[in-house]
């Protein structure tokens, strides 16, 4: 009887998109990039975004040839074992987030924890996060830290929160990290400086990697004397205590 031929199963590769730059040589080394365009299949959360890293990695990069499926918080389970059976099939797939490293929040990490649960191999690639960008320009604590992502939407539950980082930061030290939408980045700035302590410190770092990147690490009392405007640009805000 003959044996049956084995087909090996393809890789999940994390591919980091760029944080809103124009090129990719600064951001993302070049054997990322080169392993990025020698994939076919690829899970993204932003179509149009995934496609135009593409073409700045490689300006012939084939787009039609190349299958994308997007994934997003609305992702159904069927359809993340739909990208499931093209890997078993053989087929590599490159999982791009709109900005920055896939897997932090972002959609991607469903399709990463079914990957690991079904025995394929997951290979994260180097590149940009804002999260710890910011983190390590901060001056605070990188041993002990939180991400929390978005902040609430209502501005009674947002400063809750606020002061619940502002607390946890003065009495264990630990670095507190959040964002929100760029059109409301001046509602938290305000918040951060009319709701917490003179003392308070706080870290503002937007546009990050780009030519106009700014990141400081100020007392709230200063913060009042010298903010900027942040309307429109991606922003990370971090609330912790100066290492020295």
């Amino acid at each position: 009887m003959a044996q049956e031929e084995t087909i090996s199963r393809g890789k999940v590769y994390l591919i980091p998109n760029t944080l809103g730059g124009e090129s990719t040589k600064d951001i993302i080394p070049q054997e990322v990039a080169d392993l990025a365009v020698s994939l076919r299949h690829f899970a993204v959360e932003d179509i149009k975004s995934a496609r135009r890293l593409l073409r700045k990695m490689d300006r012939e990069f084939p787009i039609d040839e190349s299958q994308f499926f997007e994934i997003n918080k609305r992702t159904a389970i069927e359809d993340l074992h739909k990208i499931m059976r093209v890997i078993y099939a053989g087929n590599s797939v490159g999982v791009i987030s709109e900005a920055g490293c896939a897997g932090i929040a972002d959609p991607g990490a469903e399709l990463i924890a079914l990957a690991h649960q079904n025995g394929i191999e997951v290979a994260p690639t180097v590149g940009p996060s804002s999260i710890l960008l910011a983190l390590i320009g901060s001056g605070f604590s990188g041993q002990t830290f939180t991400f929390h992502g978005y902040l609430p939407k209502e501005r009674k539950d947002r400063v809750r929160k606020l002061k619940d980082f502002e607390g946890d930061a003065r009495r264990s030290g630990y670095t507190h990290i959040f964002m929100d939408t760029p059109f409301r980045n001046m509602n938290v700035l305000d918040d951060l400086l009319n709701e917490l302590a003179d003392t308070t410190m706080i870290c503002i770092a937007c546009n990050l990697t780009l030519p106009d990147a700014i990141i400081k690490t100020m007392s709230v009392k200063d913060w009042r004397e010298k903010a900027f405007d942040l309307a429109k640009r991606p922003t990370m805000f971090l609330i912790g205590n100066a290492q020295i």
